[in-house]
């Protein structure tokens, strides 16, 4: 057993995903050859045995730290403001307001009256055509501020919590 935080398995999970890249890549590099029929081939070192084994043994490494995030993302509990999350809904929400602001952010660098583009050749003659917002700018720049504010305050709590509280995994 050994104990770490979530930033050090995402870290540690990083790793072990460039030492998997790295055998996987030799594996396909040294796993075939080419030669001319005349001459003397260039036969790279490649073990089939040991490549599958280290990339067994990396796999099974990698999904007991996941596993061991998974749970402790379900299970611990973060305060955020007032309300006491779980990580993983922390995440979730985080995604589903970030996906929020990015609408909010077209929405509020749109000007109130912009005159729409004419693509076609038969439209060079026609009256010009005018897009109008259909929304109070203001409302929507305060939105905007208020769903980053609680993007921001749940980063924090989270960062805070990924670098600070230790969960046990069985490696």
């Amino acid at each position: 057993m050994r104990k770490m935080t979530s930033a050090y398995a995402n870290k540690m999970l990083r790793s072990l995903e460039e030492d998997k890249e790295f055998w996987v890549n030799k594996e396909m590099s040294s796993s075939t050859y080419v030669a001319a029929i005349n001459e003397e081939p260039v036969v790279p070192e490649y073990d089939y045995a040991e490549v599958a084994a280290t990339i067994a043994e990396l796999d099974d490494k990698i999904a007991i730290i996941k596993h061991a995030l998974n749970v402790t993302n379900a299970n611990a509990k973060v305060q955020v403001g007032d309300t006491e999350m779980s990580v993983d809904t922390i995440l979730i929400k985080m995604a589903q307001l970030n996906r929020r602001k990015a609408i909010l952010d077209g929405m509020r660098k749109q000007l109130p009256k912009a005159r729409e583009e004419q693509h076609s050749y038969m439209s060079r003659n026609a009256v010009p055509e005018y897009r109008y917002i259909n929304y109070d700018l203001d409302l929507i720049k305060q939105e905007y501020e208020r769903v980053s504010g609680i993007i921001m305050e749940m980063q924090m709590a989270l960062d805070m919590y990924n670098q600070t509280v230790q969960f046990e995994v069985d490696i």
